[in-house]
């Protein structure tokens, strides 16, 4: 019989539906044991692409409850990667750039963002896009 879910992967999963569900608090708790697990004994990251994705929802987080400057900041980080899964990665990317552009559409790192996110999007192949 198949695992419908992989059980190590629990965690990401609550993040990934408390994030969409907008309970901001229990996604960003989700996102800091996904990055706590993701993170070896000595500081190196073991899963960065899950990493990388709880970035974003810390960011998406941040953003909702008017921390601008923090979301933009761990956004950028996550999108600094050098390994991506683009396609859940640039969905929680699109989130993240939609609250900050519906928040605070006239700052410049908020536009800085917006352009990186557009950039990955044109670098990477119509295959590794989820649309």
């Amino acid at each position: 019989m198949k695992k419908l879910i992989d059980p190590n992967k629990w965690g990401f999963y609550e993040m990934d539906a408390y994030r969409l569900l907008g309970d901001d608090e229990l996604a960003a708790a989700h996102a800091r044991s996904v990055i706590r697990i993701s993170t070896g004994p000595h500081g190196t990251e073991i899963s960065p692409m899950r990493a990388a994705a709880a970035r974003l929802t810390l960011g998406v987080a941040a953003a909702r409850t008017g921390e601008i400057e923090e979301a933009i900041g761990i956004g950028t980080r996550a999108l600094e990667a050098d390994r991506k899964s683009l396609p859940s990665l640039l969905l929680v990317a699109d989130e993240l750039d939609k609250e900050l552009r519906s928040r605070c559409p006239r700052e410049t790192a908020t536009r800085d963002l917006h352009e990186r996110i557009m950039k990955i999007k044109q670098g990477a192949t119509d295959s590794e896009l989820p649309f």
